[in-house]
């Protein structure tokens, strides 16, 4: 059980709180790349870590992540015209560039020299994986941009489900590394059957196990855990075990077990304290899903399922269109979407779940230590201390991979699916 401090310390991201210093040490998304696609378009308002920001692409194709609100007045820039590379206020037609310079102050006269004297607060972006990146954290600790776990290489194919969702980012974090949901939630999605391996179809997933109660072994690693859920086989279950290795890349990245046509991650963009932006992935680097193949089997297609703002049409005060007739007919949730059914769990826990009031059992090894991670670095923070996933030693993000597949007893699952070459956790502390 956690205490009051604890949950706080977990949850809270807005202004100095040490989980939001922890995740401004590290590149952030902040939206997709198609979002921001055209030069010169429509600039695209987000926010992150409770602070209200602009996406712009400039004329030249460079990406620009700032404040807001316009440093004269404090007008909104997400209403601004994006013209010969800068961002233009419609107040007084102050004008921005990615860099945050004031390059023109069409109300002032020019002799003045304030141009020079106004800086507004501006955030580096880089391009990858379908996303735009931001940095929010000291220029000093910057560290060098890397791909991320679901874009390894360029030519990866990489199709994104994005979703607001009105809850914190810690209980979609622990929803992501729960192995033992998916079982009782996605039952009618992920369905038991006679196959060697995880295996995707038009309609859904077959996974080769009807064992609801899997038993979880946890590893501490440098970059954060990943974790074993090891079932029954429905075959050769006397001399194998079904093994899904789910990875935890601290802060706010999931890689999920894959199946036989693509890999799986999720990744997160807190925007404040009871709000996330939620990234489902599908990813390959051999064919995979397009990427309105995959919202549309995830029942989250914008103009659809979503709003152009990616909000959920389906939401806790139409019960998330759950359709009780199709659960007659043997549907678990009657609830459409493999993400939406996850939503409906995490936004009735509240806007920040009270974790002061659960009761744990031995499924939820690896959200216990999901927390105990986060909140011992969340204190390492506070002490003036690095944050986590930014010390040495270090596995580039791209070679660290999820793994699913029904092996031998006597297989150390620590190594399964991963390069000989490469160490299967860093420096690895055994948990259970």
């Amino acid at each position: 059980m956690m205490t009051s401090e604890e949950n706080d310390l977990l949850c809270r991201v807005e202004g100095d709180a040490p989980m939001g210093q922890i995740m401004r040490r590290h590149w952030m998304p902040a939206c997709l790349s198609e979002e921001v696609a055209e030069a010169d378009g429509a600039p695209v308002k987000i926010r992150l870590l409770g602070e209200d920001l602009v996406v712009f692409r400039d004329s030249e194709g460079r990406l620009g992540v700032l404040d807001e609100y316009c440093p004269h007045r404090r007008a909104s820039l997400a209403f601004g015209r994006n013209e010969e590379c800068g961002l233009r206020c419609l107040y007084h037609g102050w004008k921005m560039d990615v860099e945050g310079n004031v390059v023109e102050m069409a109300s002032e006269p020019p002799e003045s020299g304030f141009a020079e004297k106004v800086k507004m607060k501006a955030y580096p972006a880089r391009e990858a994986g379908g996303f735009v990146w931001t940095y929010m954290g000291p220029r000093e600790t910057m560290p060098e941009f890397e791909p991320p776990a679901f874009a390894p290489t360029p030519d990866a194919q990489v199709s994104i489900v994005k979703i607001h969702v009105p809850c914190n980012w810690a209980q979609i974090l622990e929803g992501q590394i729960d192995s033992a949901h998916s079982s009782s939630l996605h039952s009618s999605d992920m369905k038991p059957a006679k196959v060697d391996s995880a295996k995707a179809v038009e309609t859904h997933w077959l996974r080769p196990s009807t064992d609801k109660a899997p038993r979880l072994q946890v590893e501490k690693t440098s970059y954060g855990f990943h974790y074993a859920a090891i079932r029954r086989p429905i075959t050769n279950a006397g001399t194998h075990d079904y093994v899904r290795r789910t990875v935890y890349i601290a802060p706010f990245t999931a890689l999920i077990p894959p199946n036989n046509e693509y890999n799986v991650a999720t990744v997160l963009a807190p925007a404040d304290d009871a709000n996330t932006v939620f990234h489902f992935i599908a990813w390959s680097e051999k064919g995979g899903i397009n990427q309105e193949a995959w919202r549309k089997f995830n029942v989250a297609q914008p103009g659809i399922d979503l709003d152009r703002n990616f909000n959920n049409v389906r939401t806790r005060e139409n019960s998330y269109l759950q359709d009780r007739n199709l659960m007659k007919l043997g549907n678990f949730t009657g609830i459409s979407g493999i993400p939406n059914q996850d939503i409906a769990m995490w936004v009735t826990m509240g806007p920040i779940a009270d974790r002061t009031r659960e009761k744990l059992g031995a499924s939820d090894l690896a959200v216990v230590e999901f927390r105990r991670i986060m909140v011992e670095a969340a204190r390492q923070m506070q002490s003036g201390g690095p944050a986590i996933g930014t010390t040495e030693p270090r596995i580039p993000h791209a070679r660290i991979r999820s793994f699913e597949g029904v092996v031998p007893k006597s297989t150390n699952w620590r190594t399964c699916g991963v390069d000989s070459d490469v160490p299967a956790s860093g420096q690895a502390e055994k948990v259970a």
